[in-house]
């Protein structure tokens, strides 16, 4: 894990905050720091770090930090140490620079991973703000006894432990991606026969992501089936007790028959209900269990084209078959009518891709 702070050298009680994590973290993390924002890009491009810590708010530098740092892969989190406090924002010196810079104020708050409080007053003022609700309690101990140096490290890297948990396809890498889709297919046949590519997984395959992923989106059942499948070794990773950080609107993903209803005994139907609640909001769970659907043998693949026809899903339905085959290996013998690959594609995989963006 790389992270690199970046803080206004004119408040002493911010340097001294941010000596103690650079100390108290460089031996477990690359952790460096900087308070000028002209070095800033230098050393985001000959670092490349996973996460900028920004340090105060009012500095125009801190918008350019999140703007340049975001754009180049690195994840925003914001110690605002009180400086977005009601009393400071009520003073009246500060009522015309106030006009002027509060929008980008609140635009790097919003685009945070997560915002750290130093007290719980502090993180009710925040909350009240309505601009991030992403937001953790440390106590400084610069300013408080109630924590040693070490404790606020510890629960300070516990917070970027969190943010590299959350939204992790984004940082998955494609041969770990491709993997999955292997694994997914399966844990869809339970047959390692099945799985024609070659299963290629060592040192580099990163796991940790790969179990994460399948937790979030609730198919860790089919993947970790699919890892006994194929007789994989994988580390002992309990991803139920690893938290994360999810877009405001996230629900956990439940089963397809939740919704739409159990299996009554007509196929054609089943499957134009499940591809209808899809068409809604395209999930993996239900991608899966779709492919898992259309490898019965009670499938009609007439009816089933006759019916989406009539639905008027069959344009959609065929931009399904697409993401399936990518998504889980899906064939073309099992596919009930030939699969398209188009703009409407592109905006599946968008949505499917982007479900847990921040």
């Amino acid at each position: 894990m790389k992270v690199l702070h970046l803080y206004p050298k004119s408040d002493n009680m911010i340097v001294k905050h941010i000596n103690i994590l650079l100390e108290g973290m460089r031996h477990s993390i690359d952790v460096r720091a900087t308070d000028s924002p002209s070095d800033f890009k230098t050393i985001c491009r000959q670092m490349e770090p996973d996460i900028v810590h920004c340090h105060g708010c009012w500095q125009y530098a801190i918008v350019n930090a999140v703007n340049y740092a975001r754009k180049n892969g690195a994840r925003i989190i914001l110690s605002p140490h009180g400086q977005l406090e009601p009393w400071i924002l009520e003073e009246k010196s500060l009522q015309e620079k106030l006009h002027k810079t509060l929008l980008w104020q609140k635009s790097s708050v919003e685009r945070a991973y997560s915002v750290i409080a130093f007290g719980n007053m502090e993180q009710k003022h925040l909350r009240l703000l309505k601009w991030n609700q992403r937001i953790e309690v440390i106590h400084n101990c610069v300013i408080t006894n109630s924590l040693t140096p070490q404790e606020m490290c510890s629960q300070t890297f516990a917070v970027y432990q969190k943010v590299m948990d959350s939204n992790v396809l984004e940082q998955m890498d494609e041969t770990t991606q491709q993997l999955l889709a292997v694994i997914l297919k399966a844990g869809i046949t339970g047959d390692r026969r099945w799985v024609q590519e070659s299963v290629v997984c060592g040192p580099e395959t990163d796991w940790r992501r790969l179990l994460i992923y399948a937790e979030h989106h609730h198919i860790r059942n089919y993947v970790d089936y699919g890892i006994s499948t194929l007789g994989l070794e994988t580390p002992n990773i309990d991803t139920s007790k690893i938290t994360a950080y999810f877009p405001d609107n996230w629900q956990q993903p439940v089963p397809l028959k939740e919704i739409i209803g159990d299996y009554k005994g007509d196929e054609t139907d089943y499957l134009v209900r499940m591809i209808r609640q899809i068409e809604k909001q395209p999930l993996l769970l239900h991608l899966v269990e779709l492919a898992r659907e259309l490898r019965r043998d009670t499938v009609d693949d007439d009816l089933l084209q006759q019916a989406l026809e009539e639905k008027k899903l069959l344009k959609y339905a065929s931009r399904l078959m697409q993401i399936l085959q990518e998504q889980t290996r899906l064939e073309e013998g099992y596919m009930p009518l030939p699969s398209t690959n188009d703009r409407g594609t592109q905006q599946i995989r968008k949505l499917i891709t982007n479900q847990m963006t921040i």
